[in-house]
């Protein structure tokens, strides 16, 4: 299996900043560790071409990014204050889950140990987020001819409002999101298929959702490929999370998902999304977990 990275772009952030950039570096270096992962390959993800991203968003917000002219408000929204490092990873993050889409077409599965921007919308960045990456990756796969329909799985806990507003026209990608009712952001976009859960849903409550709900959404999106935003925030002691999934049900989550495309013979990318660990390593183990279960079903 590939896997695609983008560690080596960290962003510089205030200090004190909640993002927890380090998270990537560190994620990448746990599974470098892993038993048997010399069978699989890893790749520094490359560089978007401006032309990819100005099919998910809108060419005078890909200018303010590119040339630095995004307004104070417009950077706070994004929550990183502009750099030339911000733009290298933004592109870098587009370029990872699109190449990834295209490892997973040619050998079944792929992974990127980033993306998963799902706030980023067609005209603005906000949550982190400054393109979105899976938009950006199912465009040029569909414009190219490489897929005809795609689905979105989008379990990060907050919900996937930037991927729902882009895709919102495209009758041959179907967005589905699960995520906590409460939390960011406060003023949903809908998808075609949105589970809202109550504040502390735990273990059994979640996967008894979502498990009728990827058989539904499957039959329905007739998918090519499966985009996978998978996200460690939905832990019990994310800093953000207001969900209560220890590691083992959100590990019963990825199976589930991974599951469904290896018996199905659909073709899956699987992107990080968020993670924001009271303590970090609560955050790495989770993704590392994630990345865990799509090896396994490449063996």
């Amino acid at each position: 299996m590939h896997l695609y990275y983008t560690d080596q772009f960290e962003i510089p952030l205030p200090e004190g900043h909640r993002f927890p950039m380090a998270k990537f570096r560190l994620l990448r270096q746990r599974v470098e560790q892993f038993v048997g992962i010399a069978a699989h390959s890893f790749h520094q993800s490359p560089l978007s071409p401006i032309e990819d991203i100005e099919r998910a968003h809108s060419p005078g917000y890909i200018s303010k990014v590119v040339q630095g002219t995004l307004t104070s408000a417009e950077q706070r929204r994004i929550g990183f204050p502009w750099s030339s490092a911000v733009v290298e990873r933004a592109r870098r993050a587009c370029g990872g889950t699109t190449a990834a889409l295209a490892a997973a077409l040619d050998s079944g599965g792929a992974v990127h140990l980033a993306g998963g921007t799902h706030h980023a919308c067609r005209l603005h960045g906000e949550g982190y987020c400054v393109f979105n990456d899976v938009a950006v990756a199912a465009y040029q796969g569909h414009a190219n001819g490489l897929i005809r329909r795609a689905l979105v799985v989008d379990l990060d806990v907050h919900q996937g409002n930037g991927t729902a507003e882009i895709m919102a026209h495209e009758e041959w990608c179907y967005t589905f999101s699960m995520h906590a009712a409460k939390n960011y952001p406060f003023r949903k976009v809908a998808s075609d298929c949105d589970i809202d859960l109550a504040d502390a849903t735990a273990d059994d409550e979640y996967l008894e959702t979502l498990a009728p709900a990827l058989d539904h959404i499957s039959a329905v999106a007739r998918p090519d490929v499966v985009f996978y935003t998978s996200g460690a925030d939905a832990h019990v002691n994310d800093s953000i999370g207001r969900l209560a999934l220890s590691k083992e049900g959100l590990a019963a989550r990825d199976r589930m998902v991974i599951d469904l495309c290896r018996k199905n013979g659909i073709p899956y990318v699987v992107t990080m999304a968020g993670g924001y660990g009271r303590d970090i390593n609560d955050t790495i183990d989770i993704h590392a977990a994630t990345v865990s279960e799509a090896l396994k079903a490449s063996i």
